[in-house]
């Protein structure tokens, strides 16, 4: 595929930045341990957030490996590297010395002083937090040259005709879910963390496996076709898939049958179901229905990067002094929402979009550069969480 621009993947990558922000603001209220909680949770709240944990991230590293081929395309890799390194590890360490800090200033409060006492202290952790996606998409935008050279060359044309070759069949590429559940499973035994660190390898490496997939399918007009010839069949496996996830999540205790390590592998295994089968569903609707990029939604993929690099701090913030008012759960929640998405988007567009230094800062090209938007729009994180 030649395209310059993916309209479906503007698409979705604006669509499921605003659900990742949605997820977080909603955070304080389903019962989990977060940054901030609200005395008050919501059990139904939870039940729901639990499902589209499952797909909304891999689905949008899938994006970023789409983004990466479409952007190698048109610069050398040392280009491509280059680009990387302003758009992506940049605001990676910009936000870790002057975005994260708030948030864990606030989720320990009571051990520091002022902010600005602790903000030396804060600042040097290091600490990604929200931030490990960005942090991924530079450990993977390493691994994307190498790969893209690969895809291009003899050794990978049996592999690409394999895959062409299920994707002939209404339920061929689910079956690729199979080496998924592989990676996250099996891997879980050797590294049952939940933490996102580069060394954790079930985490690394079942997010690369969705950013490889981008890289390789949209390489291929007919695996791509395929995903909107097949797009009913998909939804019927997702709809499966979800019955299976749920009946899972619901099912009596099971600790008298099963170990503990089996019954968390299940729960991987049926994680797997429901995120592959989300992304060939989502990919196959988005083709059929959202073909065009209008102006504004132009303009939406350029700022959802800055503004998924500030949005959990503010929600963190605002939801500091939000749980502590006198008012239902509901109310609470309502005013989260709003209030971060507004004070957020103020952000985005009175402090990084106008100005050079901030753009830059935040991953944003300089306003006087000549490069094509169409480039810009399409990069890693812009697409990806971008």
């Amino acid at each position: 595929m030649n395209n310059v621009r993916v309209s479906e993947l503007d698409w979705l990558r604006v669509i499921l930045i605003l659900a990742v922000f949605l997820h977080h603001a909603l955070m304080p209220f389903n019962g989990d341990e977060w940054h901030i909680m609200n005395a008050e949770s919501s059990k139904l709240l939870d039940d729901v957030m639990v499902y589209f944990e499952q797909f909304r991230l891999p689905t949008l590293f899938f994006i970023a490996g789409v983004g990466s081929v479409l952007l190698l395309r048109k610069v050398y890799p040392s280009q491509f590297l280059r680009d990387k390194f302003f758009r992506l590890f940049i605001p990676l360490l910009v936000g870790v010395l002057l975005v994260v800090p708030p948030q864990n200033y606030i989720e320990d409060i009571g051990q520091y002083g002022s902010f600005l006492q602790a903000f030396p202290q804060l600042a040097l952790k290091f600490d990604s937090n929200h931030l490990w996606f960005i942090e991924y998409l530079v450990f993977f935008s390493l691994l994307a040259v190498p790969f893209y050279f690969f895809l291009r060359s003899q050794w990978s044309s049996s592999f690409k005709g394999f895959v062409e070759w299920l994707s002939d069949t209404s339920s061929g590429l689910f079956g690729l879910v199979l080496v998924l559940i592989v990676i996250r499973v099996g891997l879980k035994l050797y590294f049952p963390d939940n933490g996102h660190g580069i060394g954790n390898l079930s985490s690394t490496l079942f997010y690369l496996y969705f950013f490889f997939v981008g890289m390789f399918f949209i390489q291929s007009r007919k695996i791509w076709a395929s995903l909107e010839k097949y797009r009913k069949v998909n939804f019927v496996w997702l709809l499966v898939s979800s019955l299976i996830f749920y009946a899972y999540y619901y099912s009596p205790d099971l600790s008298e049958y099963l170990s503990l390590q089996a019954r968390w592998s299940i729960w991987w295994f049926v994680g797997c179901l429901v995120a592959w089968s989300a992304l060939l569903t989502l990919l196959g609707y988005a083709q059929r229905h959202l073909a065009s990029t209008p102006k504004w939604l132009k303009f939406s993929n350029e700022l959802i990067y800055p503004f998924y690099i500030f949005h959990q701090t503010v929600i963190v913030v605002l939801g500091y002094f939000v749980i502590n008012l006198s008012m239902s759960l509901a109310y609470k929640a309502m005013v989260l929402v709003v209030g971060s998405f507004l004070i957020t988007t103020a952000i985005c567009l009175l402090v990084v979009y106008p100005f050079n230094v901030t753009r830059r800062l935040f991953g944003l090209k300089p306003r006087r550069s000549n490069v094509s938007d169409d480039i810009a729009c399409n990069k890693t994180i812009h697409g990806t969480v971008r």
